[in-house]
């Protein structure tokens, strides 16, 4: 059995971890007694950095490890740990993230095969695997701890959360989104939702070899792009709209403007000419806030080729669409919703909410005659993300929608995440105009569907 030993000398019994590798027992890692001493540690070296007039910005990583290390060392002279090589490092490395970085999330964070952490109080953590949730060993002391990290998180910002505001979205330097929610309106602690930022993009080839996609939608979808149609991407939280709509700008040429409008920066987009426009959250005093709707006003007086918004989710969708279709082929952006009927449905009302008050054929007619593209990308029970539809909008006939089913995804048996990818029609309405701009010898849309 390891020991650790608290300041009075009381031993508290440890698993035997000997024999394991670098990663020791997760339930001793996140015990109390293990929790303590790495507070205590911490607390130890920033009183020896105050003692020395250093802080810790101002001391290389060399330098701050070197005084763990000897924190480190003092309390294992006087008996209070007895620790194996592999746990010493480990030791290092949590005080590391403690005194320098996010405490318990950093290593989740850098853990590559995670996709969102969500934290429920000091004591819940979970993360999302392959598209399925599953709680880990992860901890915080307590109420406090965590909120010592979240202020860390937002005060380098310029964003405040508190009693007054106690909720915020935020960004991570590494780009990954995050929402903080606490109490009083979180009943039962401190909230987090982190949807972690990818440093590399997807390519279209690793869409169709994880079968997100088939090769006959993803060559489609590359011509559409090419052939400046516009690309609404639809489907629920987390089905992956903003990954697809990154991998899907990869087809735009490297000759056009382009700017992007989002509410957390996280489009990677490869070209050489790209503005990226933020929005910005309302201050204290409620005042100051730039939204959506005011970027998109603005891009358009800034001469750009595409527009790219990251969701449509309120009266923006009236700028969104009038940009479409007034001269800005080949704009796209993502939205909520659960198929391409139910995302013009959601249409309609946002631009309602936004003043365009038309009957409802003209209404629809704005609509047909601005979206081409709806893809349809959905997260399955089993944890998969699937394009289950491409579906282009041909016009209104009366006061429907007239739309060309070109792709599906049937799921067979239901919600269990096998199936196959259907070709519905061979025939896509803007074959023509994907040729025009193709060239010659590259009028082949039909074949590729065939």
């Amino acid at each position: 059995m390891s020991l650790l030993t608290d300041d009075s000398g009381r031993a508290t019994p440890q698993p035997d971890v000997r024999n394991a590798p670098l990663a020791h027992s997760a339930t001793q890692r996140m015990s109390d007694s293990y929790q303590g001493m790495k507070a205590q540690i911490c607390q130890q070296v920033i009183e020896q950095l105050e003692a020395l007039g250093s802080t810790v910005e101002s001391l290389g990583a060399r330098a701050l490890r070197d005084e763990i290390e000897q924190a480190i060392a003092v309390r294992s002279r006087r008996g209070q740990l007895a620790l194996n090589s592999a746990e010493r490092l480990l030791l290092i490395e949590d005080v590391e993230d403690e005194v320098t970085g996010l405490g318990p999330l950093a290593p989740l964070l850098r853990d590559s095969a995670i996709d969102d952490v969500i934290v429920n109080g000091p004591h819940n953590v979970y993360v999302e695997r392959s598209g399925l949730l599953e709680k880990v060993e992860t901890r915080f002391r307590d109420d406090a701890h965590l909120m010592n990290i979240i202020q860390r998180i937002v005060g380098p910002i310029g964003r405040r959360v508190d009693e007054a505001v106690p909720y915020v979205d935020a960004r991570l330097p590494d780009g990954s989104r995050i929402n903080i929610v606490i109490p009083p309106i979180a009943l039962d602690g401190p909230l987090l939702s982190i949807r972690k930022f990818h440093l590399q993009a997807f390519s279209i080839d690793t869409f169709v070899d994880r079968k997100v996609m088939s090769a006959e939608m993803a060559a489609y979808l590359g011509e559409a792009v090419r052939a400046r149609l516009n690309i609404l991407i639809c489907g629920g939280t987390g089905a992956g709209k903003s990954t697809l709509l990154n991998m899907l700008s990869s087809f735009i040429g490297e000759n056009e403007r382009l700017i992007t409008i989002e509410d957390a920066a996280e489009l990677q987009l490869r070209q050489h000419h790209v503005v990226r426009l933020e929005t910005r959250p309302p201050n204290a005093d409620g005042e100051r806030e730039v939204g959506p709707r005011e970027l998109l006003r603005n891009a358009l007086r800034m001469r750009p080729d595409r527009i790219i918004l990251g969701e449509v989710r309120g009266v923006e969708a009236v700028e969104m669409l009038q940009a479409m279709s007034t001269g800005h082929d080949g704009s796209m952006a993502t939205m909520h919703g659960n198929s391409p009927r139910d995302a013009f449905a959601r249409l309609e009302m946002l631009l309602g909410f936004g003043g365009l008050q038309h009957d409802i054929r003209a209404i629809r007619r704005f609509i047909a005659n601005s979206v081409h593209v709806v893809v349809h990308i959905q997260r399955l029970a089993d944890g998969s993300r699937r394009v289950v539809s491409v579906t282009e909008v041909t016009g209104v006939e009366g006061e429907s929608y007239s739309l060309n089913d070109l792709f599906a995804f049937d799921e067979q048996p239901p919600m269990s995440g096998l199936g196959e990818f259907r070709t519905l029609s061979p025939r896509p309405y803007f074959a023509r105009r994907m040729r025009n701009y193709a060239g010659a010898g590259a009028g082949t849309v039909e074949e590729r569907l065939c």
